[in-house]
């Protein structure tokens, strides 16, 4: 059964809060990211994501409405966020998602207004996210071949993502980046065929590592192919390739081949950046998760509801990212071949919010 369309709230028209000092957590990191879902539900159901097929969803009464959305961005903008990115599920499907941009365009302090799309419909809605005020989009597109795509998501649709992508630039959504999970014996042989698709898209291709988070019920470290050795396997081809310098709390490291192409590689399995991560991740029900590894987060929808002021909100935010301590990726690092999947399928049954889909990525 197909869920109601929430109705859209006015923008709230309280005095805005006064801005509190922006909290470092324990270990002297920033609040800068915020990762925000607008909806659990996905049209791919991609094995390293969604192991199953059938999924109870959050109830449609949970899901934050437009404006509580925008309440909410704006406690943690007060607080220092200025990256706000939108994901899902797959965030398109959410039907106000162009009423939900509008309105994050109008906070102030956000400078790095984004989404990430597995592009199925983002042909459809490419212009109308430019105009509404989206800075730029991230598409996945983990292979070109139409049988791996199929085999990968349980779903045709690969063309649907190249038109996707093709709109995106004509609708003038910025810099538009491709997120590739390169997963050995899978995709690891298209590496630079993926590289010269985002030169002729005008796109910047980022590798990510598998990880062994949420639906990932299948995964091992065998079945990773660490940045090592994509970098190796993409400079036995284009020539030697250059390191560009660090790009602070940014997860990928990127890199320049002989022709001035730059690409990244976001190597959190093998080599964590946990030390300098300033992102943490709100879900579509307003919960909100400290690291991508939590098992647990902080329910932010209760409070708002129950009538906190803008203030409050801030307070309780603060206060909860200075005791922050986490360490995921760190932590599973760690374990070396005791490592397997975080999740089997029975746990994730037991907490939705565990799921890739539901907490974003």
């Amino acid at each position: 059964m197909s869920r109601p369309a929430d109705p859209l709230a006015a923008p709230s028209q309280a005095a805005p809060a006064a801005r509190l000092e922006a909290p470092k957590d324990a270990l002297a990191r920033p609040l800068n990211s915020l990762r925000v879902s607008l909806i659990d539900t996905c049209n791919l159901r991609c094995n390293y994501c969604m192991p199953g097929e059938d999924y109870v969803w959050l109830p449609w009464d949970d899901i934050l409405d437009v404006d509580e959305t925008g309440r909410l961005v704006e406690a943690f903008t007060g607080l220092g966020v200025d990256k706000v990115r939108l994901t899902g599920g797959e965030p398109l499907m959410r039907r106000e998602v162009e009423q939900v941009v509008e309105r994050l365009a109008t906070i102030p302090g956000i400078r790095d207004l984004s989404l990430t799309t597995n592009g199925l419909l983002l042909a459809r809605h490419a212009e109308a996210l430019a105009r509404a005020g989206l800075h730029r989009a991230t598409v996945s597109l983990d292979t070109l071949r139409a049988d791996r795509f199929r085999q990968l998501t349980r779903r045709d649709g690969l063309h649907h993502v190249l038109d996707g992508i093709e709109a995106a630039s004509c609708a003038g959504l910025g810099r538009l980046k491709i997120n590739t999970v390169v997963i050995r014996g899978f995709n690891d042989d298209e590496l630079v065929g993926l590289i010269e698709f985002g030169k002729q898209a005008g796109a910047e291709v980022r590798f990510i590592e598998y990880m062994d988070v949420g639906g990932a019920t299948q995964w091992s470290i065998d079945r990773v192919v660490a940045r090592r050795q994509m970098l190796a396997a993409l400079e036995e081809h284009f020539g030697p390739i250059r390191e560009l310098s660090e790009n602070g709390s940014a997860p990928a490291n990127h890199y320049c081949l002989p022709d001035g192409t730059v690409f990244g590689i976001i190597a959190s399995t093998t080599e964590p950046f946990c030390r300098t991560c300033d992102r943490s991740r709100l879900t579509a029900d307003g919960v909100w998760f400290l690291c991508l590894y939590a098992a647990e987060g902080l329910d932010l929808r209760t409070p708002l509801r129950d009538g906190a002021s803008t203030g409050e909100l801030r307070e309780l935010i603060a206060g909860t990212w200075i005791g922050r301590t986490d360490r995921g990726a760190e932590e599973r690092a760690r374990l070396n071949s005791l490592r397997g999947p975080l999740y089997q399928i029975e746990d994730l049954r037991k907490d939705p919010h565990r799921e890739m889909h539901t907490r974003g990525g």
